[in-house]
Order: C-alpha cells, then sequence, then structure tokens
C-alpha cells in the first residue's frame, strides 16, 4: 500500500504535467543537484510551439517587472512539510460547523488548501496591507530552491514568513509590496470557482500595482471593475493637500465569460417610483419615453392617440419602436397617453416584469454600504468598549454587497486569507439568516501581535487573530439571538485550525538520510506530541478532503475509528491492528482508509491488509502514514 506523501502540493510538477498533455514533445529529462533524473520541459521546443516570431532576451515587450518577481513565483510553487492542527477549545461547535478560521501564515496556509478546495472557492474577498509606508507586511524567505525551503519548513526553528515594516524609506518599497501579493494572489486564483471572483480592498498608494499584478494573474479581459468606496464623509482639514474620503475595491473574475456576478436587491425606493394609474390589472408600471436622438430609418410616422391626437418624433429624434410594434402595443394596452388620452405617447413598464435586481454601480456611497465610522462603532458596540480594538476595520455592509453580488447562491464557499478583524465572517452569519442561506466562510489570519500602546491590548487581547476569532463569536451569539425564530439551524460556529511543523518527524521526508546508529529512536516517524485528530487533519489536506466535513468516531474492536462524512474516510492511528480488526472496518466499506504505518501487530497484517479489504470491500483505497 502507498504511503501518503504529508505535504502541501509541488506545483512545478503540476504544472509541467498540464504542459506534458498538450505538449509530449517539449518534455524531456533532465539531472538535478542530487544528480538524479527528472522530468523537465526544453523550453526552446515550448517557445517553437507558442509563436512564430519568439520575443526573448533584450527586446521590448508589454510586461510587469519588478526585483524580486522571479523568486515570488518559485516560492509560490514550492511545497512546504507543513500542517493544520484542529483547536477545539478555541472553537465553536466544532464538530457541527462548516467553517473554517486558520491561524497561521496565509501564504502556507494557502499552498495547504491547494487540494482539499481547488476550484471550489466562489467569493474571496481581501483587505490586504495598503502599503502606506506604516503598514507590516510579510518578508518571505525566497533565497532557497523548492527543496530547501520545503525541508527548511519542516523545521521548528524556521524563519521563514516574518512581518516587517515596509517604510517608504525602503528601496523596495513597491517591489515587496507586490512580491508579497503575486505569490499568494497565483496560489488564491487556483480555489476560486470557474464563476468565481476576487475582491481586493486596496487605497490610492497600491492600486495601480492591484491592477497590473490582478492583470497578469487574472488576466487583463477578466477585469470586471474597480469600484470607489466612500470610507469617509467628513473633511479632514488636517489633511496635507486633499482630504482623501474614498478607497478602492479591485474586482477580477476567474472567467469573465462565466462569471457568477449578480444583481443587488431592488430597494423600496426604486420600487415606489412605479404606479397604477389606470389600474392596469399586469399591476403598477412607470412610463418610458417612446423617442431617442437621432435619425433613423422607418423610424419617423405619426402614432393617433385615442382622442385622435397625432404625435410624431421631435426634430432629429424617432421613434424606438418601428410602426408595426406599435400598433402592437396600444393593441395590448402597453403605451400610455395620459389621464386626458392626448399626451405624448409612453410605454409602459411593469414592475411585474422587471430583473429581481439591478446592476451594481461601481461608486458606492456610505450611505449604503457605510463608513470607516460605521465600521469602527460596529466593532466598539459588539465588544462593549470605549474604542474599537482594530484599527480601520470594515463595515458589514460593504462586504454585504459584496456577498450580494458575488456569492448570491445560497451554498458556496467564501474566503479571507487577510481576515483581520473578521468583517468577512462577520458579514455571512446576517445574510444566512436572512436569506436562509448556507454559504461557509475561510478565514485565515496571522497571529500578529497587537503591539504593547494598542487598545487591544488594553483590552486583553494580545494578537490580532484573538481579536478576529473573539469578534465572530460575539457576533454569531447576537446574531442567532435576534434570528432564533427565522433561521432556527443558523451556523454559527468555527473550527479553529492553526498551522505547525508537520505531524511527522524528519525521518518520514528523509529516509535516506537517517544513519544506522539513529535507527533505534527512530521507530515511529510521527512526533511524539501529536495527537489522532491531528493526524486526521493532515491525512484530509493530503488527501484533498474538505476541511470542515462532519467528523464521527466510533469504537471497533477496541480501537477508535474516525468517520469523516459518513464513510468518505475512514482513519484508524491506534497500535496493534490485527486482522479481526481490519475486517470489521472492512465491514464498514469507507471509500478510503488510513492506518498508521508502525500500527501492524506484525508485518503479515501489514501485508494481508490490501487481500483483506480487496474481498470485503474493493472499493477502498488504503494509504498508511
Amino acid at each position: 500500500m502507498d504511503k501518503l506523501k504529508m505535504h502541501s502540493p509541488d506545483l512545478i510538477e503540476a504544472n509541467i504535467a498540464k504542459l506534458a498533455e498538450l505538449f509530449p514533445n517539449c518534455v524531456t529529462e533532465a539531472r538535478d543537484a542530487k544528480g538524479e533524473l527528472k522530468q523537465a520541459i526544453d523550453f526552446d521546443l515550448l517557445r517553437q510551439e507558442l509563436a512564430s516570431n519568439i520575443v526573448e532576451g533584450p527586446q521590448e515587450r508589454y510586461q510587469l517587472n519588478w526585483p524580486g518577481k522571479r523568486e515570488a513565483l518559485l516560492t509560490a510553487n514550492a511545497p512546504i512539510a507543513k500542517t493544520l492542527r484542529p483547536c477545539r477549545e478555541e472553537s465553536v461547535d466544532f464538530d457541527s460547523t462548516r467553517n473554517l478560521f486558520i491561524e497561521g501564515d496565509n501564504l502556507e496556509v494557502l499552498k495547504l488548501l491547494q487540494e482539499s478546495y481547488l476550484g471550489q472557492v466562489k467569493l474571496i474577498y481581501i483587505d490586504p496591507p495598503y502599503n502606506t509606508g506604516r503598514d507590516f507586511i510579510y518578508d518571505d524567505d525566497f533565497a532557497e530552491d523548492s527543496e530547501s525551503y520545503k525541508l527548511r519548513s519542516n523545521q521548528e526553528d524556521a524563519t521563514g514568513n516574518r512581518l516587517v515594516a515596509n517604510t517608504e524609506a525602503n528601496g523596495r518599497f513597491h517591489s515587496d509590496w507586490l512580491s508579497m501579493m503575486y505569490s499568494r494572489l497565483k496560489l488564491a486564483r487556483n480555489l476560486l470557482e470557474d464563476d468565481g471572483a476576487i475582491f481586493i480592498s486596496i487605497d490610492e498608494n497600491e492600486v495601480k500595482n492591484a491592477r497590473s499584478l490582478c492583470d497578469e494573474v487574472f488576466g487583463e479581459s477578466n477585469f470586471i471593475a474597480e469600484i470607489i468606496w466612500e470610507k469617509m464623509y467628513t473633511t479632514k482639514n488636517d489633511a496635507s493637500l486633499m482630504s482623501s474620503s474614498h478607497e478602492y475595491l479591485v474586482c477580477y473574475a476567474k472567467s469573465i465569460t462565466s462569471s457568477g456576478i449578480g444583481l443587488l436587491p431592488r430597494t423600496a425606493e426604486m420600487n415606489a417610483r412605479y404606479s397604477n394609474p389606470d389600474r392596469d390589472p399586469r399591476g403598477p408600471w412607470k412610463p418610458i419615453p417612446m423617442y431617442a436622438d437621432g435619425e433613423r430609418k422607418n423610424g419617423r410616422f405619426v402614432i393617433a392617440s385615442p382622442t385622435g391626437k397625432k404625435h410624431e418624433p421631435q426634430p432629429n429624434s424617432h421613434w424606438r419602436y418601428a410602426e408595426k410594434d406599435v400598433l402592437s402595443l396600444i393593441a395590448d394596452n402597453r403605451i400610455s397617453f395620459g389621464r386626458d388620452g392626448d399626451s405624448q405617447p409612453n410605454l409602459k413598464r411593469f414592475l411585474s416584469e422587471v430583473r429581481e435586481g439591478v446592476k451594481a454601480k461601481t461608486l458606492w456611497s456610505h450611505k449604503d454600504v457605510g463608513s470607516n465610522d460605521t465600521a469602527s462603532r460596529e466593532v466598539r458596540e459588539l465588544f462593549d468598549l470605549p474604542r474599537s480594538p482594530m484599527s480601520f476595520p470594515k463595515p458589514t455592509t460593504l462586504i454585504r454587497r459584496v456577498l450580494q453580488l458575488a456569492a448570491d447562491q445560497k451554498d458556496v464557499i467564501v474566503l479571507d486569507f487577510f481576515a483581520g478583524s473578521g468583517t468577512t465572517a462577520h458579514a455571512v452569519m446576517p445574510l444566512n439568516a436572512e436569506d436562509g442561506g448556507h454559504r461557509r466562510y475561510i478565514a485565515v489570519q496571522l497571529p500578529e501581535y497587537c503591539g504593547d500602546d494598542s487598545d487591544a491590548v488594553a483590552a486583553g487581547y494580545q494578537t490580532i487573530a484573538e481579536i478576529c476569532k473573539e469578534r465572530i463569536r460575539r457576533a454569531g451569539v447576537k446574531i442567532k439571538g435576534e434570528s432564533a425564530i427565522t433561521a432556527p439551524g443558523l451556523d454559527i460556529g468555527f473550527r479553529v485550525l492553526k498551522i505547525d511543523t508537520s505531524n511527522m518527524n524528519e525521518v518520514y521526508y528523509t529516509p535516506d538520510a537517517v544513519t544506522q546508529d539513529a535507527l533505534p529512536g527512530l521507530v515511529d516517524n510521527i512526533r511524539a506530541d501529536r495527537s489522532a485528530e491531528d493526524l486526521l487533519f493532515q491525512v484530509l489536506l493530503d488527501w484533498g478532503v474538505d476541511l470542515a466535513l462532519p467528523i464521527s468516531r466510533q469504537t471497533i474492536a477496541g480501537k477508535t475509528v474516525f468517520f469523516v462524512d459518513g464513510n468518505a474516510l475512514a482513519a484508524c492511528f491506534d497500535t496493534g491492528i490485527d486482522e479481526d480488526f481490519v475486517k470489521q472496518l472492512a465491514a464498514h466499506k469507507p471509500l478510503r482508509v488510513v492506518f498508521r504505518d508502525a500500527g501492524f501487530v506484525s508485518d503479515s497484517v501489514k501485508i494481508n491488509v490490501e487481500q483483506v479489504f480487496k474481498l470485503l470491500s474493493p472499493a477502498t483505497e488504503i494509504k498508511t502514514l
């Protein structure tokens, strides 16, 4: 039986496999640093396949480039040997919730989610550092190849991703920000559904670079809009030159041809524009002018009203409809001539025939989606504090609009890998309560220290991740209480998972490096401080299984067995596995089963496992760790 690989996917190998399908003649072999043969791409042949005229070397071309771009791409593709460990004590409704809160470096988290959520996310919303000269950004370690990066990422003393202040005095001010975002957006795109979209909050410091970066990662043709959000409605007279009152939301589709961007709900104000003065049985309507500017062939003719008055278009204008169509509309009582029957003709647009929503504009007023003040007050009241523990949170009303546009389906996944104060997770819950949806969220936040002089520390919260989790807990309780009758089954819980070193000892990844005298201490390849549930979640990651599926425990022949989503996966990490137990487990006919490599009572039992399942449950896939 095969072993699980227990590290994130190597995207370089995946990309080579994709190219091999399209251009098999471009696949070759080359020796790596260890002298071993590996599959590789012949780039000279690939260039010949892709273009009759090749642009290379010093030739000018249109492109986005900066110092560190190549290294950022390498680090996006490099696998890591890390895992996500469950934390029940910080979770809410751990066993039943479908939501996830992941604490850790978002680059590493995005790598780990590549198989479990590939093409599964409907909407990504992020509010990354704006690069104002005071923001902290991730200082990723690019100075190594993928093998070295994978090995280093398995060490407890890893010095990998760190937060550093990106001041304007830094010679790589924009470059460092671009490198940080590039690797993360490359990975994030893989997670989007074909009709999914990403919304990025940003200000004027990097909006130009954000657009250019997304043009490269998502494709310029997949640009949806650059929205202006009125974040502030008062004037700051202490501003240096002008008082900034807006920020941006940059929006891209995974594929513009299948984009799932929807409509905004109609408001009562919009519907009030419709009335029914003639008591038409089709209900309220509003008048629409029948003429348009400019001359058009056959667009000028006489329309007679019920009183006999004749109407013609004004000079340099024409009727919108052909004469035969106008006669049909009059016969169907779809043209109004006013109360007296002799006014200028207008088409009757019935409210019942209007689309259920309206197209969103690219200018979002604070009156419609809230402001910075709205957001701060929202958090402050939720925590019952005189000041918000988070600086510059986003209002839930802003994220609600994003959800209405890009996650209007009621059973989709929403991802926020710069979760901050938890606005996205907060906004998902009341929308689900209102429309009966089952939208799920995955919130990712680094346990970044708030700072000794911060209001958060003064309130008893040490990290931004702590604030985020507490906000989601408090918001869930509040929303549940307000919708107990209308939405009794509302999911206000979340599973907390924390990124950590792999559950496997170094010998699992580098067995060739073990010396003879070290073998007695390496009988077990699993770290001593890891629980069975820790192992289960790394198995879920490795096998590409949804991390929010329901998990149950059963005792079979004295052994603890985890069943994930019924029979989707069965896992037993106990020792002393014998054939009697294997037969009882096989009777459950799980789709997949995993055992601890050192868990069998003997080598003969380990060998016979496949035969037992082949006889009792032939469809079961078996692996060990």
